[in-house]
């Protein structure tokens, strides 16, 4: 089993910055990939970021690539989501989630065995 907890979300005004957060625990040996999602009232879920837990490579949506940021801190397990020049289109609730099978299609939400429970992010116009 693998924990996460997501934290960092907040009410901002557009064009300001939010980092998010989310700390693994359990059986963090077992994870491949980590990725963020994101979902607005009456949306699907969709992608955001995903980064491998070893190695370098990450991965973005079209919606968010040179504004957003993923990270991973070994020695915390965590991932972190920088957050830049944020939009009122960016507000929903963020959810991480882990993959521990290994998946080559990172962006697919159903690849994924563990989400956290959400963090709101909300950007004022």
């Amino acid at each position: 089993q693998v924990q996460l907890v997501e934290s960092g979300g907040g009410l901002v005004q557009a064009g300001a910055s939010l980092r998010l957060s989310c700390a693994a625990s359990g059986r963090t040996f077992s994870i491949y990939t980590m990725g963020w999602f994101r979902q607005a009232p009456g949306r699907e879920r969709r992608f955001v970021a995903a980064i491998r837990w070893s190695g370098e490579s990450t991965y973005y949506g079209d919606s968010v690539k040179g504004r957003f940021t993923i990270a991973r801190d070994d020695a915390k397990n965590t991932v972190y989501l920088q957050m830049n020049s944020l939009k009122p289109e960016d507000t929903a609730a963020y959810y991480c989630a882990a993959d521990i099978d290994g998946t080559s299609s990172p962006a697919h939400s159903l690849e994924y065995d563990y989400w956290g429970q959400g963090t709101q992010v909300t950007v004022s116009s």
